[in-house]
């Protein structure tokens, strides 16, 4: 409702407009009325008007004089409209140089009030229309200025623009917010998860409010992580009476109710100054890495998950570098021997908690090394982290013996998989496979298998080439068969979406819209009448 201010020296004039039609139908509310432009001056010293409705001529202050103070001192930005008589008009027009919206001349009339209102309603709704496209714009400008300082590629334009429109206190982290990898790429297409992601960082600026700025859609743009940037500065849980801890906990609850599954905080190395949130972001893309190797949590600090030791560091260098050796060979026997001898050589010094963490680290961050030096263009992070997770299995303990020896000699199968440059021979076979045989049941886990290529190395290929995942690969070329189907055949829709590899037809017809915009009853008219 538009909250409206009338202002007239007559009382019957005020009650007649009151009366004259109903106001909330229209969309507006009667807020107060007043006998002056005085009056009409304190009520909007302490109410918002959206319209003010006045005389102009009226004893102690005109409305003319009201217009020209509330516009001069930026009292009120409400749209002003002035009644006058015919002898008066020459004020009206006076009125409308000075930012007048409209004016009504005496006695009103019911038809002429309602078009005014009319127009008075049409340029509220644009005035918001234009603040809110205004605020996206400003928020899209600071938010290029914050990742270049996330990404370390800054210069002192990105840096003062950040101080200048945000609060920026001492004590920054920055902290990654992301859903919890329950996606398969084999049953959730990129569309999905992009649609997922833009519902987590919605509901990010709805729980931050007027602290919306410090929560940023997208940070990783060049990799396919659906993750959004928040940065938590102190005065932020401060504000809200909590700890640290309390506050993102508190936060992530909310996220998670709202999206009804898993979110998970990656919580970088608290920076003094925004200047340096570039090494906070590399923290949190450190604990990504890490994931895999470390217990399950909802929130992983960085202090908590990467720690040196208290009595200095104790890193068995040798056994570790022995287990590489073995790694890079593809050699599972001694990849066995090498880790029995790493744990037996932590058992004699005494190693464990933060200290072993301190050791696996280590391995972690050499095996991504010895992966990039043959292809650094894919994602190596996260596929050390899924080969973890996938040498995973129920009954052993993250970062055991056991896990550990399977990880080992999966991420050996992987590296020899990179050095004979696999992706030259497997892409082909892989399209060939989607040719012959898209109607049947084919994932990427399969093909995998039957090419003896590790699943997520094939999946990182696949996006490489195609730019997208296998899944929306085949699903796009599925379409496509489906479409020379309609033109080309009389079969029914349902036998068409069987044909193409859909049990269900819903999901069939929903795929189609996606792709071809419309549904495929409409495709089939729409290309036979062309």
């Amino acid at each position: 409702m538009l909250k409206v201010l009338l202002v007239d020296d007559e009382p019957f004039i005020l009650e007649g407009l009151k009366h004259l039609i109903d106001w909330e139908q229209e969309g507006f509310e009667i807020a107060g009325t007043a006998a002056n432009g005085l009056e009409a001056l304190e009520f909007l010293q302490k109410k918002k008007a959206d319209l003010i409705i006045a005389d102009i001529k009226m004893p102690q202050m005109t409305g003319l004089e009201l217009l020209e103070k509330i516009r001069k001192e930026s009292i009120s930005d409400a749209c002003f409209v002035v009644l006058s008589g015919y002898a008066e008009f020459g004020f009206a027009q006076q009125a409308m140089q000075h930012g007048c919206t409209d004016y009504i001349l005496k006695p009103v009339d019911r038809e002429i009030l309602l078009k005014m209102l009319n127009k008075v309603m049409a340029l509220s709704s644009q005035e918001k229309s234009d603040i809110e496209k205004n605020k996206k714009m400003k928020q899209a400008y600071l938010a290029r200025h914050i990742i270049s300082l996330v990404q370390g590629k800054f210069d002192q334009l990105n840096l003062e623009y950040v101080r200048e429109h945000m609060e920026c206190t001492k004590g920054v982290r920055y902290v990654e917010i992301q859903m919890e990898e329950i996606f398969d790429e084999e049953k959730t297409s990129d569309q999905e998860m992009r649609v997922a992601q833009r519902k987590l960082y919605h509901l990010c600026m709805e729980y931050l409010k007027e602290d919306a700025d410090l929560c940023v859609f997208d940070v990783s743009v060049n990799e396919k992580i659906y993750d959004v940037c928040f940065l938590y500065f102190d005065r932020v849980a401060k504000k809200a009476g909590m700890s640290e801890q309390d506050y993102l906990e508190h936060f992530r609850e909310y996220l998670e109710n709202n999206m009804n599954q898993p979110v998970i905080m990656l919580v970088g190395k608290k920076v003094q100054d925004i200047s340096n949130i570039a090494r906070s972001y590399g923290n949190t893309c450190m604990l990504r890495s890490f994931q895999g190797f470390r217990s399950k949590k909802q929130i992983y600090y960085y202090e908590e998950e990467v720690q040196v030791s208290p009595d200095g560091i104790v890193l068995c260098k040798e056994s570790l570098d022995g287990l590489l050796k073995m790694i890079e060979q593809n050699n599972h026997v001694g990849i066995r021997s090498a880790v029995e001898f790493f744990y037996e050589e932590m058992g004699k010094r005494g190693i464990c908690g933060e200290t072993m963490t301190l050791n696996i680290n280590y391995l972690l961050f050499q095996l991504i090394h010895l992966a990039c030096e043959q292809d650094d263009d894919v994602n190596q992070e996260k596929i050390l982290r899924l080969i973890s997770e996938s040498s995973f299995e129920t009954g052993v303990k993250r970062g055991s013996k056991a896990h550990l020896t399977r990880f080992a000699c999966e991420y050996a199968d992987y590296l020899s998989q990179l050095r004979k440059n696999v992706s030259r021979g497997v892409l082909s076979m892989v399209e060939k496979e989607v040719k012959e045989n898209f109607a049947s049941n084919i994932t990427l886990k399969s093909l995998s298998e039957k090419y003896y290529v590790n699943s997520a190395y094939l999946g990182q290929l696949f996006r490489k080439k195609y730019g997208q995942s296998f899944k929306d690969y085949l699903n796009n070329y599925r379409m496509e068969q489906a479409a020379d189907y309609l033109l080309h055949t009389d079969k029914k829709i349902a036998q068409i979406a069987e044909d193409v590899g859909y049990r269900d037809l819903d999901y069939f017809v929903n795929r189609f819209i996606q792709v071809k915009g419309c549904t495929p009853a409409k495709f089939r008219k729409n290309m036979l009448q062309n």
